[in-house]
């Protein structure tokens, strides 16, 4: 793996500051665990029987930073790029097909949902500040914290997944 460029959350910030590096930090950590793999590499379901891969993951975050920060907090009716027109199942994890270039918009489409998710979080007034889901009723500290573990979760995964693929570990 490249050397660890993540930046550490800070130890004594506001909530704010510390939620959104925190998330910086998680994020920071999935594109660490895919540095320097090819693209069979990161196609790679390593645990059988599951389908997880690292792309997979990496289109999973996307799919979940924009269904949370565009969708639910932003108010945005925004369609994944992967599910096909009329489909209401989640195609992130289809990756079998994909190849360089499939695998490049993977990435691109993920930093673009996360750069996304930064401005809303920086346009938002409060960590107070609700969305909805449905009927459900979501403040944005929520979501923060549901994002950090949404990663921390699937970091663990990805962690797994690279010492299958080629024996690195690490945080």
């Amino acid at each position: 793996m490249d050397e660890d460029r993540r930046t550490p959350p800070p130890r004594t910030a506001d909530e704010r500051a510390t939620l959104t590096a925190m998330l910086q930090f998680q994020r920071d950590t999935l594109e660490m665990k895919c540095a320097g793999l090819t693209v069979e590499q990161l196609k790679r379901r390593a645990i059988a029987p599951s389908g997880l891969s690292l792309v997979g993951l990496v289109r999973h975050a996307a799919e979940v930073e924009r269904g949370w920060f565009r969708n639910v907090v932003n108010g945005e009716r925004s369609r994944s790029p992967w599910t096909p027109p009329g489909s209401t199942e989640w195609a992130d994890f289809d990756v079998d097909d994909l190849d360089e270039a499939g695998v490049a918009e993977a990435f691109a489409v993920w930093r673009d949902e996360c750069a996304r998710a930064r401005a809303v979080v920086a346009a938002a007034d409060s960590l107070d500040d609700r969305g909805h889901l449905g009927e459900e009723v979501y403040s944005l500290r929520y979501v923060l914290a549901h994002m950090i573990e949404e990663y921390a979760r699937h970091n663990g995964h990805a962690d797994l997944l690279r010492e299958r693929i080629d024996g690195l570990t690490g945080e």
